[in-house]
């Protein structure tokens, strides 16, 4: 099975009024396999919109007429399309006022068009990452093997009620697991899920910390049973896993 590759198929609206810049972004993420629409304002935005099914924009943040603010929250009435906005500004509030409308992610200009490629694959595999199937887990108890992980207080004991200390990592990586059982997860997805990092290339921080995970919750860390590797696709939670209102104190 092989890990989820966000260029196929995906549609791309890049929105900013510098033509040099449009120009340049059709062009670079076309040649990374991205079906690429160019707009210069909100009005030929969502002209765009209502001919072609959109699965990310790249939004400048200072349009004439309509600030990049403003188009985002109108997109948010409308639809869940993920934003990456371009901005020159800097202050803290205003990116903090964006996410709170519902920008994905933010990208300074100047900027490379690498880091924006490495940031929309980032927001695109966080947007179609399954959610967690121990539905409605929050505030529950996830139970599997002989393991009780309770996702509010951030604890995993066995069932005799002895506590394994986890690292802040490695709680955080046991939790997106556990709360996903059976699907393959790959190695940049458990990044964005546990960081919300962009790539990082040859980055084997995931392997570390699933090996040090499997040597505290494996009956035998060699041969796991728990977390497997999936050859070519990244890890998978094997365990059946059930959720509960107990709470583990």
């Amino acid at each position: 099975m092989h890990s989820y590759e966000p260029s196929l198929s995906k549609h791309l609206l890049i929105v900013d009024d510098d033509q040099e810049i449009r120009v340049l972004l059709k062009r670079f993420l076309g040649k990374q396999g991205f079906r690429v629409s160019v707009a210069a304002d909100s009005t030929e935005m969502q002209e765009i919109i209502g001919k072609w099914k959109i699965d990310l924009v790249v939004l400048d943040r200072m349009l004439p007429g309509k600030d990049g603010l403003a188009i985002c929250a109108e997109l948010r009435d409308a639809s869940r399309v993920p934003v990456v906005m371009l901005t020159v500004l800097a202050e803290e509030n205003d990116r903090i006022e964006g996410f709170k409308i519902g920008v994905d992610d933010y990208l300074a200009k100047p900027f490379n068009p690498h880091e924006l490629l490495a940031r929309i694959k980032a927001v695109l595999r966080r947007t179609h990452m399954a959610p967690p199937s121990a539905a409605n887990s929050i505030g529950k108890t996830l139970e599997f093997g002989h393991w009780r992980l309770n996702i509010a207080l951030r604890q995993l004991t066995s069932r005799s009620g002895t506590l394994v200390d986890l690292s802040t990592s490695e709680i955080d990586l046991l939790t997106i697991m556990a709360e996903r059982p059976g699907i393959v997860l790959s190695r940049d997805q458990l990044l964005d899920l546990s960081r919300g990092q962009v790539e990082q290339p040859f980055d084997r921080k995931i392997d570390m910390q699933v090996s040090r995970l499997r040597r505290k919750i494996e009956d035998d860390p060699k041969n796991p049973t728990l977390i497997q590797t999936v050859r070519g696709g990244g890890y998978k939670f094997a365990a059946e896993v059930s959720a509960n209102e107990k709470s583990v104190s």
